[in-house]
Parts: C-alpha cells; sequence; structure tokens
C-alpha cells in the first residue's frame, strides 16, 4: 500500500479562516497518524484575489500551531514547484493530452455568444449558465481553421453524456451522480490558467497524494475530479470531505460578516494551542471523554472515520473553556510571558508582576482580559461609595471610613512590604478592636482598585501597587467618604 501522503493547499488571500486551520489540522493528522508525509502546497492561479504577505500568514500560522509541512515551497522535495502558479506549462500539456485523445476540446464561443445563451437559458426557464456544448462535436477543419486564425479558446473536459458517476467518500460514503447532469467544464481558460478543479487534479496525481481532506461543498464537484482521474487512467485518492464550520443553524462562518479568524483569536488572547485543542474537536469525537489533547495527543487518537457528518457550529463559549484549562496548565513563568504583551502599559504601575500574575492566572480564561482586570493600577476609576456596603461584612460607608482610617497609620508603619506581613498586622489590629479580619480590610481593597472585582486581596493589591500608591489611595478614598 502506498505511503500516506496529504496535501494542505490554501489560496493565499490574507488571512487564515478557522475553517481552513480545521482542514490544515485534519490533512496533518492524517498524515501523521499514518508516519506518512504532510505537504503544503500554496493555490495562487486566482491572481485577483491574492493578497501581498498572506504566504507569510500561512508560514506563521502552520508553524505556530505546529503543523509542521515536510515538502512545501520552502522545504522542496521531488514533487515541486509547490506554487501552483510556478507549475504553468505542466497543466497545459496534460490538457491538451486529453483533448488529442478526444476527452476533451476546444471551445471558441466568445463572452457575447455565452451571454445570449443564457438569456435564452432565462427566457426558457432553463438551468441558467451550463454550457450547451456548442463546439463539442466541431469538424477538425473548423478546429485547425479557429486555431490558425488565433481565435481565442478555452478548453473543456467532454462529460459522458449518459450513465453515471460514483465515488466513495470516508464520511458520506456511496455517492453517484447522473452524468446528463454534469457540464463539459472548462479546464484551461483562454488565458492558458488552468481552473481549480483540473489544476488539483492534476498537481494531486504528480505528487502522489493518497487522501484529499477539504469541505463538503466540494462533494457535488467530486465527480467531475474522478473523470478526470479516469481519462488520465490514474488512481484517484480517498476522499474525505468535512462538514462545515457554521457561526449558527443557518450561517456559515465568514471574514466578511466580522467572524474570528485565526490571527484575530491570537489577538484576543487564545493561545494557539488551545485553538488548535478547539478545532479538533469541531466536527471530531474523540473515542472516550476526554477533550484536553497535545498534539502529539491527537496525532495518536486520530481516526478521520470519526469526523461527523453534521455541520459543527462554533461555540464560543467552549472555546473560552479550552483557552482557561491551557492557561491554568501553565508554569507561572509561562503565564508572564504568554500575559506580557496584554500588560506593557501599565508594567512601569506594577511594583510585584509575580504577585499580580499569580493572583491573574486562575482568574484568566482570555489573555485579551486581562487589560480590562488590572486598568486600576494605573488609574483609579471614578467609583461610587456604594460599593464599601457588604451585608455579609457588615460594612458601610461610615465603617468602611473608619476601618481605612486605622488601617492608613498601620500600613504607613509597616516596613516589611508582603502580603503576609501586611496582613498579619492587619489581623493583630482586628484582634485588638475584637472586630473580624474582613470587617477591617474589605474597604482595603474597594479603597486601592475601586471595583469588586479585583486580581487578589486587599493586602496582594497593596503590594502590587507598592506603598506610596497603597497610602496615596486610601487617603484619596476617607477624602471621597467624609
Amino acid at each position: 500500500m502506498a505511503k500516506t501522503r496529504t496535501r494542505f493547499a490554501p489560496s493565499p488571500t490574507g488571512y487564515m479562516h478557522v475553517g481552513n486551520l480545521r482542514t490544515a489540522l485534519y490533512t496533518f493528522l492524517t498524515a501523521k497518524h499514518d508516519n506518512g508525509t504532510f505537504i503544503l502546497r500554496i493555490e495562487d492561479t486566482d491572481q485577483g484575489r491574492k493578497v501581498d504577505g498572506a504566504v507569510d500568514v500561512i508560514y506563521k500560522t502552520l508553524t505556530e500551531t505546529g503543523l509542521l509541512w515536510d515538502e512545501g515551497p520552502d522545504k522542496p522535495g521531488e514533487v515541486g514547484p509547490y506554487v501552483q502558479s510556478e507549475r504553468m506549462g505542466i497543466f497545459k500539456e496534460w490538457a491538451e493530452k486529453l483533448v488529442t485523445e478526444g476527452k476533451a476540446y476546444y471551445c471558441f464561443c466568445t463572452e457575447e455568444r455565452l451571454e445570449k445563451m443564457k438569456a435564452e437559458q432565462i427566457a426558457a426557464g432553463k438551468t441558467v449558465g451550463s454550457y450547451d456544448r456548442h463546439c463539442r462535436d466541431l469538424s477538425k477543419e473548423e478546429i485547425e481553421e479557429n486555431l490558425k486564425n488565433g481565435v481565442p479558446y478555452v478548453i473543456r473536459q467532454k462529460m459522458p453524456l449518459e450513465g453515471k458517476t460514483s465515488f466513495d467518500d470516508l464520511i458520506y460514503g456511496h455517492i453517484e451522480v447522473d452524468n446528463s447532469e454534469l457540464e463539459d467544464q472548462i479546464l484551461l481558460k483562454s488565458d492558458g490558467m488552468p481552473t481549480y478543479n483540473f489544476a488539483n487534479v492534476i498537481d494531486d496525481h504528480l505528487m502522489g497524494i493518497t487522501h484529499v481532506l477539504r469541505g463538503n461543498e466540494y462533494l457535488s464537484s467530486t465527480p467531475k475530479y474522478n473523470l478526470l482521474y479516469q481519462s488520465f487512467g490514474w488512481e484517484p485518492p480517498v476522499y474525505i470531505h468535512c462538514p462545515p464550520v457554521m457561526k449558527d443553524a443557518h450561517q456559515k462562518l465568514s471574514k466578511r460578516n466580522g467572524d474570528a479568524s485565526y490571527q484575530d483569536l491570537v489577538a484576543k488572547g487564545y493561545m494557539s494551542e488551545a485553538v488548535l485543542n478547539y478545532l479538533l474537536l469541531l466536527g471530531w469525537s474523540p473515542a472516550g471523554e476526554k477533550e484536553i489533547f497535545s498534539l502529539q495527543e491527537m496525532i495518536d487518537e486520530w481516526d478521520p472515520q470519526r469526523i461527523c457528518k453534521s455541520p459543527a457550529i462554533f461555540d464560543p463559549l467552549k472555546l473560552r473553556h479550552i483557552n482557561f484549562e491551557y492557561i491554568k496548565a501553565l508554569s507561572p513563568e509561562e503565564f508572564a510571558q504568554h500575559a506580557k504583551p496584554f500588560m506593557e502599559e501599565y508594567l512601569p504601575y506594577i511594583k510585584d508582576n509575580a504577585l499580580l500574575c499569580k493572583n491573574l492566572q486562575p482568574r484568566t480564561e482570555v489573555f485579551g482580559e486581562i487589560p480590562e482586570q488590572i486598568a486600576f493600577i494605573k488609574e483609579m476609576p471614578d467609583y461610587d461609595v456604594e460599593l464599601y456596603i457588604n451585608k455579609k461584612m457588615k460594612t458601610d460607608p461610615v465603617s468602611a471610613k473608619q476601618s481605612l482610617e486605622i488601617l492608613l497609620p498601620l500600613l504607613k508603619e509597616t516596613e516589611e512590604w508582603t502580603p503576609d506581613a501586611i496582613f498579619a498586622r492587619c489581623a493583630e489590629k482586628a484582634a485588638e478592636l475584637e472586630i473580624k479580619n474582613g470587617k477591617l480590610l474589605y474597604p482595603l481593597g474597594i479603597a486601592l482598585a475601586g471595583t469588586q472585582r479585583t486580581p487578589g486581596g486587599g493586602t496582594d493589591l497593596a503590594v502590587i501597587l507598592g506603598k506610596e500608591t497603597t497610602v496615596e489611595r486610601i487617603e484619596k478614598a476617607i477624602e471621597k467618604l467624609s
């Protein structure tokens, strides 16, 4: 049996859609589970959609997520080039071969004729756009005359007029269509560029691709692919068509609709590993209850037959949950490194970053939410004194002011500025006054942060802000409460 060879063949259109990245992941896993070869091929024949720098985005995304290719534009193997626009001479040669063998034909129809044909189809209530095979049976003399006179042409595939064409898909099973429904598709355009379908078949065969994974929107095109394989006498690959990634029950995810790309998710603070783990489960079911997988575990567990037929609904809450699991598993040093880009603005005001990160880690689901959690460090918000009311602690603005007036001289005198030392001094004072620690300390957190949701209690906040800022904010809080 041939060694498994798969390919991820994105178009350089500027960003990596999460659906594209999921296809890359499934394609990578299919190869690696079988100790096979994963190929990166850039499909850039549609020059109108090509975006400068988009190839670099593809490289960067695959590298960040660990989906490293064995062969590609920058890792040449024996079947290159791996950029489709650099393979142009290959496609014309194979298209002409089909013409010579009577399996394809030159079509000289002008745009005007095709538009007139469409108008007549509309008037007659027929399927619009289906080519009427006008040039399919031109005489040899007509063809030679047109070619001699330089009449522009495309090359079309001769579809069977009767019978059925069938194929087997690993997910959707056996599928067959009536050949009468298949249009004589264009293989080579008038500018010499191949169509997407034709280039795919040629490249996949010449690169030895054994398994083709793609979206199920290509199911309807697959009979045409198979007929091309048959025309050349080639063995077709194993087809694995994946369900679409949906925004909801009715809409596909789309960048045009503002839906997140991989780059957007990383910019918002999702970890690459978490995004990849989530995409694994977005349309694929593991054998057991386990949900968190390293890349190697994905490779070991992978079985493409566990891909679901039903559309996969993108669930932001599920992604957050998985991201949170990855964040919790980070070491303190790793968390600080990941969090740093989101804390740059606040670092000059933080006196103990390690303590802040220790408090932030169990409270952080997405790194991009850190600035909101720590905004008070740079600038105190204008808060309502009602925040000092805590029925459980039996505090109100009056008692809060009294507590802060007790704490102020105490903290001014404290020399060892650590959470434990500060808490010990405060607890000692609370015992002396015969009040609960919470009643004395609750107002401290409000005075230092101006919010009830803080990364840590009052003593931690005091160390994070530093002694000078702590004293200053307590003084302002007492003034606010007066």
